[in-house]
């Protein structure tokens, strides 16, 4: 074997010795008595209790750890005969970001998804990240759902946010249409990084001021807009000033919600910088019918979350509809029917078109406020899928579970009821009216299939 795939092949070993060894630790946390290799692990705790040798295992897995490293990807979770899985990419060592436009962990999960059946861009020419069934196309309206409710490593990752707005801008066809950022922080959320977050920073004096999540801790989604993209077709949009103003069906000029009253749910209706009128369940407005270019990216951040047990791709909807609907309606949402509303604004208003899970910094423990640092973790990961239901399923047992921490119970899909309870409403719902484009949402590591790479540099 070739010296450079000897080193290769021993990173390989290493990191899924690590795996193996977190999870028989969590499995004996839990009482269970034999060890099931189930899954492709993040984390990093190691435990002097497991029962399996490093030298048993690294005889055990040599094999498959050389096909990984001459295929360049690693693959869980595959599916037996017949059988579908909902597929899961995942990008690790994503390089700390140095302030460019592109964003390698981004361009790398381009690739990967572009090799699995995910195309990013529809387009009739040849492009390595695009096809005919591609996801972006030249004229859409594009919008990208961040978290912009907190501060630090609470909110979505600009650096990310960054380099998928690039990537939309550099469309091969070219690109006539708008990218907006849009967020409700029911009434607590901004863009300019200083955002109100129920004064859940005003106790430290350090926590003054502008601080987001990006290598640049003030790269907010102003800046993006303003400075980086400045003269390109970027918006922005922060609905919390419209999130109590409700519209009727035939109102297409004011900005605010329309109630979905059977489902106990709402769903914004606005109009963009670039005079685009987005009306989120039926599509853009012209003056006459609906359009259907209009395209949703979801990049929610993966985090702890004492009620749902984590905040990930399901819950972003929640930045999505307006609490200020119907006391009732919130009440269910706060957490006996987390689930189910989620999987309603999914099913009956708008899929995302691609979820992309910001897992470059999560924060694990204490509260989901991003802050301190100790209850942060940097994992410089990156999922993405277009299944909510199975992301959240594996980022909470296989980033956020190995991590430990006060909050470790909660994150484990299989045993903690508030999770139990959040994945179970929103996937019967899901596949109760459709599925996603007609494929079940599945969860359980047997139901996802996880293909990995690390970031190309």
């Amino acid at each position: 074997m070739p010296f450079f795939l000897e080193i290769i092949l021993a990173e390989i070993v290493n990191f899924l010795t690590l795996i193996l060894y977190t999870k028989q630790y969590s499995l004996q946390q839990r009482g269970k008595s034999s060890l099931k290799a189930d899954g492709f692990s993040g984390g990093r705790q190691m435990s002097n209790r497991t029962k399996l040798s490093r030298r048993e295992f690294i005889k055990g897995i040599t094999g498959a750890a050389a096909g990984a490293c001459i295929g360049g990807t690693l693959e869980t979770g595959k599916a037996s005969a017949g059988k579908r899985k909902s597929k899961i990419l995942r990008i690790d060592k994503c390089p700390v970001h140095d302030s460019k436009l592109r964003h390698i962990g981004l361009d790398s999960m381009l690739s990967l998804m572009s090799g699995n059946e995910l195309k990013f861009y529809r387009t009739g020419k040849s492009h390595p990240w695009g096809g005919p069934d591609g996801i972006i196309e030249p004229h859409d309206v594009v919008l990208i759902k961040v978290n912009s409710q907190w501060k630090f490593r609470g909110t979505t990752n600009t650096d990310v946010v960054r380099g998928v707005i690039h990537r939309i801008l550099e469309h091969p066809d070219g690109f006539s249409g708008e990218v907006v950022i849009f967020e409700n922080g029911q009434m607590q959320g901004s863009f300019d990084g200083d955002p109100l977050a129920w004064g859940r920073y005003k106790k430290e004096p350090e926590c003054a001021g502008v601080h987001v999540n990006a290598e640049d801790d003030t790269l907010t989604v102003d800046r993006l807009v303003n400075e980086v993209f400045a003269g390109a077709s970027v918006s922005s949009f922060l609905l919390d000033p419209v999130c109590s103003n409700f519209i009727a069906n035939d109102d297409h000029t004011a900005s605010g919600y329309r109630k979905i009253t059977d489902a106990m749910i709402s769903y914004p209706c606005f109009t963009t910088t670039g005079k685009h009128r987005v009306e989120l369940r039926e599509g853009i407005w012209n003056g006459k019918g609906y359009d259907n270019n209009l395209k949703l990216i979801n990049i929610p951040v993966l985090k702890t979350h004492p009620g749902t047990g984590i905040t990930c791709a399901l819950k972003n909807s929640y930045g999505i509809l307006s609490m200020k609907d119907d006391d009732n309606w919130r009440k269910i949402r706060h957490y006996e029917e987390s689930g189910s509303q989620c999987g309603k604004m999914y099913s009956l208003v708008r899929m995302p078109d691609l979820n992309i899970i910001d897992a470059v910094w999560v924060t694990h423990q204490t509260h989901h406020r991003g802050y301190p640092p100790s209850t942060t973790h940097r994992a410089d990961i990156l999922l993405a899928g277009t299944d909510p239901v199975a992301l959240d399923y594996y980022g909470s047992k296989h980033i956020l579970l190995p991590l430990g921490g006060d909050r470790a119970e909660e994150h484990d899909p299989d045993s903690f009821p508030g999770l139990i309870n959040h994945l179970t409403g929103a996937q019967k719902f899901l596949n109760k009216n459709g599925g996603i484009k007609g494929k079940q949402s599945q969860q359980g590591d047997d139901n996802i299939k996880v293909i990995s790479r690390r970031a190309e540099t």
